[in-house]
């Protein structure tokens, strides 16, 4: 133990994230350092050991296999020191310090960011970093306190609490309908513009749900324009650009303010919940707790956007 240095340690940690993440580029992104420190912190250890670690091509960063050994004992060291540091923060009452959250970007961009200010002046010895992104975190990996997904639990790893449901519907503008008229069913969409989302994630088109009585049907409709996000269908759809399927927290509020009318109203249909997630190792943690008790006011079960539907 007397010759493990900090320096090595942090070659370690910079390791272990590249082999996670496959890049020193989303490896600098997690550990808040440039790329070329994470590839030289490496390099450095390579030499100490005297082992290539990786395989290096222009294309692509893999693991040899004395770099595959090195690296599941490396996350067996790292996983015991992030259960240091939760019993550590699970002793503590008080939150304080830095929250890791990651949401997707309508839910982050909606839901959260509006109500941090409001949790900051509760907590003023907590400090949030919010990351946004569309791809599924691995929180584990890449030290993540709390996610906000609308998402199946597919983590065993993971504490899930479903917020509330996602309810999802067509909606046009009002202009549109009033020059395109009002389709009654799904069967008469191929007559109209359409919007869709396609997922920047994995490239897929987002299929269409209507409900009527205990049936579901599922559409891929034909658009004539395709986003990458639900805001930017939003905001197409309110300029008139055709009818499009979006989440009801994005909706609601532009249905009251008349830029929006809802499409086959009463075919909507619930497309999974939102949910916090957080590793089983950050049950007991002070920032976490906070957190989660807040997204359960600001997220509740039944939602304000949600309550349309209800009625």
């Amino acid at each position: 133990m007397e010759n493990l240095t900090l320096d090595r340690l942090a070659g370690i940690i910079a390791f272990a994230r590249v082999a996670s993440l496959g890049s020193y580029t989303a490896a600098s992104r997690v550990l808040s350092i440039s790329p070329s420190a994470v590839s030289k912190s490496v390099k450095r250890l390579e030499e100490r050991l005297g082992i290539k670690l990786f395989n290096r091509t222009t294309r692509s960063l893999t693991l040899t296999p004395e770099g595959a050994e090195l690296y599941e004992k490396a996350v067996r060291l790292l996983r015991d020191a992030e259960d240091i540091e939760q019993t550590a923060f699970a002793a503590r009452h008080e939150p304080a310090g830095l929250l890791k959250v990651t949401a997707s970007v309508p839910v982050g961009n909606c839901l959260l960011a509006p109500h941090l200010p409001e949790f900051r002046r509760r907590y003023p010895n907590l400090d949030v970093e919010l990351r946004l992104t569309d791809m599924m975190v691995d929180l584990i990996e890449e030290g993540i306190d709390l996610a906000v997904r609308i998402a199946p639990v597919v983590d065993s790893r993971l504490i899930a609490s479903p917020l509330t449901p996602n309810i999802v519907s067509a909606y046009a503008s009002p202009e549109y309908i009033a020059q395109r008229g009002m389709p009654a069913t799904p069967d008469d969409l191929p007559g109209h513009e359409l919007i869709r989302v396609r997922y920047h994630s994995s490239g897929q088109v987002m299929k269409w749900h209507f409900r009527e009585d205990e049936q579901i049907t599922e559409i891929e409709p034909v658009a004539s324009i395709t986003v990458s996000s639900p805001e930017a269908a939003l905001a197409i759809i309110i300029k008139g650009g055709g009818i499009g399927m979006l989440p009801s927290f994005l909706a609601t509020r532009f249905v009251t303010g008349g830029e929006l009318v809802p499409v086959m109203p009463e075919r909507w249909t619930v497309r999974h919940h939102i949910t916090a997630f957080w590793a089983e190792s950050r049950r007991g943690n002070p920032n976490v707790r906070a957190f989660s008790t807040f997204l359960k006011e600001i997220i509740p079960t039944s939602a304000p956007w949600n309550q349309p539907f209800a009625e």
